[in-house]
């Protein structure tokens, strides 16, 4: 299992014979990792009211993961990089694993929480670490085969996540969303240690945790600021601390970078122009995307009454058009450009979030949501293509690593802010039907695509070719 030694003559000379296989285990186990937002969040209903956890606290299952998750990942990147991937790939594995299980077996929010927040750190490790296994297996046009592949995984997982989380709730439990990943981790970990070669390590230095605890700290006291607002109002005096110590971290970090000699991310990239506006989107994108999984859970499950196999299937729709309009947004963004091609996606997922205020019910929701969800796929791609542009080849994987870790940023303050809006229609534990609290969310929501789309106006180059060689 060390990295330590070299490469074979076999692996130097020649493509590994078992990279294929190789691929289908990192991408099973990149594929686990993304289920474990969506899957969780059908099951958020019967998890609250079995364990009698507070909204606050179910909001955390989602927003605890993905910003361990977010504000590790660029630190796994790092950590694989001077320890040699494969060692981080099936150590991430083995915590994944491992905390999966805790949490399957948690009768409190303590020992909940805390294991899906290891399960971030194990994510955090598994995700850099296997794309870094990924491109040094792979070459030429095998290479761009292999990562078209891995791309596909983040749609695929949504779409499959809706449904299984139905499927697995409505049958053993909640707890299964969790447990199903034991064996699955097991059994990934043990084909993984014996088929991977020994790939060498590729940096020296160290670890930048001062870095990391000042990312994850700021963005901790934002989220702990926006769940805390839903009970307290946004004007409560540590609502405003906590949005001031989340302001402050994030000085702190940027300066921290500046300083260090190893630093978690390269500031000169995020200044650009180019990487800001994909940033932005993909932070607003994921946001949107998981509000939407979130409050569409209770809303279904808790005011109109469907099981969880129901809520499921009626998502599908949502994950699917997810995935045709990000494949349809990669073969027209070249002709229309990303900043057109932001506005219209923006445009169609504001409509979509009015629908479910103007209408009623299950099919309004549906509705709505799909359309938005079309919109949304959409600005997928165009905040890869944007960010990714905007950047030399010897800089596309530092980039990708600040792309992959906004969007789990997005993930966890999407969660936090809709739970907080719709905090009264969310209660677990009061048997309150008044759905004007998802209302208030979904116009929150239509608000801020209808902002995004000045702001990707502006921040977005006009041309194709701006965002290719800027």
């Amino acid at each position: 299992m060390s990295d330590t030694g070299s490469t074979t003559a076999r692996a130097a000379d020649a493509p590994h014979p078992l990279r294929w296989q190789a691929l289908g285990l990192l991408g099973l186990a990149q594929l686990m990792l993304i289920l474990d937002i969506t899957v969780v969040a059908i099951a958020l209903p019967d998890m609250g009211a079995e364990l009698g956890l507070s909204r606050a606290a179910l909001t955390w299952v989602v927003s605890g993961y993905a910003l361990a998750f977010g504000s590790l990942m660029l630190l796994g990147g790092r950590a694989a990089d001077l320890f040699g991937p494969k060692r981080i790939v099936l150590t991430g594995l083995a915590v994944f694993t491992a905390a999966s299980l805790l949490a399957g077996l948690a009768t409190g929010a303590g020992l909940l929480l805390a294991a899906r927040v290891a399960q971030g750190v194990g994510a955090a490790m598994v995700s850099p670490a296997a794309l870094s296994v990924v491109v040094r297996l792979f070459d030429g046009d095998e290479r761009n085969r292999a990562l078209g592949i891995w791309s596909a995984l983040g749609g695929g997982g949504a779409a499959l996540g809706v449904l299984l989380g139905g499927l697995i709730t409505a049958g053993p439990g909640w707890a299964w969303v969790f447990f199903v990943n034991v064996p699955v981790g097991l059994v990934v970990l043990v084909a993984l240690a014996r088929i991977l070669p020994p790939l060498p390590r590729a940096a020296t230095g160290s670890l930048d945790l001062p870095g990391a605890v000042l990312v994850a700290a700021a963005t901790g006291a934002l989220i702990y600021g926006l769940i805390r607002a839903g009970d307290e109002g946004w004007l409560d005096p540590l609502t405003l601390v906590l949005a001031g110590v989340a302001a402050l971290g994030y000085v702190l970090f940027a300066l921290w970078q500046r300083r260090a000699t190893a630093p978690l991310m390269d500031l000169g990239i995020l200044g650009r122009r180019s990487v800001v506006a994909g940033v932005f989107v993909i932070a607003v994108t994921t946001a949107l995307m998981v509000g939407v999984f979130f409050l569409g859970s209770f809303y279904l499950q808790n005011h109109q009454g469907h099981g969880a196999l129901a809520t499921g299937a009626l998502f599908l729709p949502v994950a699917l058009l997810t995935m045709v309009a990000a494949a349809a947004s990669g073969r027209v963004i070249g002709r229309l450009g990303a900043r057109l091609l932001a506005a219209v996606a923006l445009v169609v997922t504001a409509a979509g979030f009015l629908v479910p205020v103007l209408g009623s019910g299950t099919l309004a929701m549906v509705l709505g949501v799909s359309v938005a969800a079309a919109g949304l796929g959409a600005l997928f791609v165009v905040a890869s293509a944007t960010a990714l542009g905007a950047v030399a080849p010897h800089e596309a994987g530092v980039t990708s690593g600040i792309v992959s870790t906004f969007h789990e940023f997005g993930a966890s303050a999407g969660a936090a802010a809709v739970s907080s809006t719709a905090a009264a229609s969310i209660a677990v534990h009061t048997g309150v039907r008044d759905a004007s609290g998802f209302d208030d969310a979904f116009l929150v929501a239509t608000g801020i695509a209808a902002f995004s789309i000045l702001v990707v106006g502006w921040l977005i180059p006009a041309k194709p070719k701006e965002v290719a060689h800027r």
